[in-house]
């Protein structure tokens, strides 16, 4: 049989990987926008977090609109935005042109993981959605992992108008791949009927064109206690995640009094290990144990919740006194929450409604984002008054205690939505 539905996850996977080049340019390039429009760590952190703002603004109408549209016109339009914004962040001449390009790259980039998650629901069955979903997520750490090296060399050897260019040749580049090649299962000429049955059979999300012209309320989906269960533990995983993404390298080198060029090396180590949990634990162990016929139930919310509470050894960094130190505890915070994050993103396509998916992605990347949005904040505020990271990873700690009891008593069993009357 012909393994087309993972041509499809490795093509999503190239999209956020693109994605997350463009989050962690900014990260990189910090002093370098220092020096040329002469910002403070605090318009810095507002800086970082401009993106999120109109990433989180557009999570619901993008849900909504995937579930009307589907995910090969949404793509497309989103793919060419983001593509456009990178550029303009090139081009800019002042900081208002630099967080317009911020703000147009989170429209562009908003409806990427409700997407990728709806893509999934399509082409996947039930026993390899893990791995799927991993594929894909995984490439959020990777790209972590070596776009902070590779855009730190591009940055000292070319100035950072390049390193912004760079991403936008690549983002157009992945415009013409998806463009080319995605399609929805009953749409995709490549996709053989064996293939097809085997997707079916393993209980994939049924396309439903009647439904998806309206879907599961947004309201309905909102009153939903497994909702807000879902959507409050990921926005504490989101927010040690941004935290880490955008302040890493700066915490290497103001409290650890790491050179530029060595705290951008530090830093790609602990996304390469998030990036191989989220593959080998998220994805190919949950899939693996449920396919030799252990509870899915059982299975993914122990990895879920374990893998959350490995993300306390945030707290850890708070006391290292040697990078050594500080790498081993960032390394096992956002490993563990890197295997819970796969299984997180697969649960929208379990438990949704019938083409109700990119709605529910929606939501969850909403709070998300609201997330996303604070951590850069708080930490510039944090740090600007007590000169020290510490604070900034206690609040993570207390913020990720709040997701786990959600996941725990919220969330609960790992099952499907009633169908809206």
């Amino acid at each position: 049989m012909r393994r087309r539905r993972w041509g499809i996850a490795w093509l999503l996977s190239f999209g956020v990987l693109v994605n997350y080049f463009d989050r962690v340019n900014l990260s990189v390039s910090q002093d370098a926008l220092r020096a040329a429009f002469g910002i403070s760590p605090l318009m810095f952190g507002y800086l970082s977090s401009a993106y999120s703002w109109t990433y989180a603004a557009c999570q619901l109408p993008s849900g909504l609109l995937l579930d009307r549209f589907g995910v090969r016109l949404v793509g497309r339009i989103s793919t060419f935005l983001w593509s456009v914004a990178s550029f303009g962040a090139a081009v800019s001449s002042g900081i208002r042109g630099f967080f317009v390009a911020r703000f147009l790259l989170g429209i562009g980039e908003a409806p990427t993981f409700p997407a990728n998650a709806k893509a999934i629901g399509y082409w996947f069955p039930g026993s390899e959605r893990s791995l799927a979903t991993a594929i894909f997520d995984a490439a959020a750490k990777f790209a972590s992992a070596i776009g902070v090296p590779l855009i730190g060399i591009l940055l000292l050897r070319f100035g950072w108008r390049w390193s912004f260019a760079a991403t936008g040749f690549v983002s157009l580049l992945y415009f013409a791949l998806f463009y080319a090649s995605y399609r929805n299962p009953s749409e995709d000429y490549l996709l053989s009927a064996a293939e097809r049955e085997f997707i079916i059979r393993g209980g994939a999300q049924p396309e439903d064109a009647a439904r998806a012209a309206k879907g599961a309320p947004l309201t309905y989906l909102l009153r939903q206690r497994k909702v807000c269960g879902l959507a409050l533990g990921f926005a504490s995983y989101n927010y040690t995640f941004y935290l880490l993404l955008t302040w890493l390298p700066s915490y290497f080198e103001s409290a650890l009094h790491v050179n530029l060029m060595h705290s951008v090396l530090f830093t790609s180590v602990p996304w390469l290990f998030a990036t191989l949990v989220d593959l080998l634990v998220g994805g190919w162990l949950v899939d693996t144990l449920v396919q030799r016929g252990w509870s899915p139930l059982r299975v993914r919310k122990a990895v879920l919740v374990g893998g959350t509470s490995f993300g306390l050894g945030i707290l850890g960094a708070a006391h290292a006194r040697t990078p050594v130190a500080a790498l081993f505890w960032i390394s096992m915070s956002i490993g563990g929450l890197s295997a819970a994050s796969p299984v997180g993103w697969s649960i929208p396509s379990l438990i949704a409604p019938r083409e109700s998916v990119g709605t529910l992605g929606g939501i969850i990347n909403f709070c998300n984002h609201l997330a996303g949005i604070a951590a850069p904040i708080a930490t510039g505020y944090i740090v600007k008054a007590t000169n020290s990271f510490s604070g900034a990873f206690a609040a993570a700690t207390v913020f990720l205690l709040i997701g786990i009891a959600g996941y725990v008593f919220l969330l609960g069993r790992i099952e499907p939505i009633p169908e809206p009357a």
